[in-house]
């Protein structure tokens, strides 16, 4: 059993100790995600909170068995993200603002900042084809769903489902 393994059987058991150090351990990255899909600091530092607590209060339902700890942690971030932004409250905040607010993510190629980049994911990401690259910044970076891609790419949504299996599949292979 590796450190990480026994700190995280210490958080299924409610050690706040081991909480504290898993929060220390992933936060910048899980806010770094969080803030590529919302794109407010203040919404990614809330939200990062809210994910922390979600984790804690779920902390049974993780299953190693399943995947790793931190791809478990950052699919609460990731869905608690899309959750907010699709939110009435999010939407009705953002329908006064100027569309200078936004020229940063029309005209910027680089989604994956410094922050999402605090375990090297940025090089691992980067190993992936274009094509795949592309399908892993829109679903789980910008926070598309499959249907957006789709659209956004004009594919079919099988392709998106394809290509998003198999990237999750040779990042597991990257990572392992």
């Amino acid at each position: 059993m590796t450190d990480l393994d026994a700190l995280i059987s210490k958080f299924k058991n409610m050690d706040e100790v081991a909480f504290e150090k898993l929060y220390y351990m992933y936060h910048a990255s899980i806010h770094g995600v969080i803030l590529n899909i919302a794109k407010n600091n203040k919404v990614a530092d809330d939200l990062t909170q809210d994910v922390f607590i979600k984790a804690w209060n779920n902390a049974e339902t993780y299953d190693a068995k399943k995947g790793r700890f931190f791809t478990w942690i950052l699919n609460i971030a990731r869905n608690t993200a899309i959750d907010k932004i699709r939110s009435k409250s999010f939407k009705q905040s953002r329908a006064n603002l100027d569309a200078k607010n936004f020229e940063h993510i029309i005209t910027s190629h680089e989604s994956l900042d410094s922050e999402t980049d605090a375990i090297g994911i940025k090089d691992i990401i980067k190993k992936l084809t274009p094509k795949r690259l592309k399908i892993i910044e829109l679903l789980y970076f910008k926070g598309f769903t499959q249907k957006e891609a789709s659209d956004h790419l004009k594919i079919p949504i099988g392709t998106v489902k394809t290509r998003s299996r198999d990237s999750i599949r040779e990042l597991r292979g990257m990572m392992l």
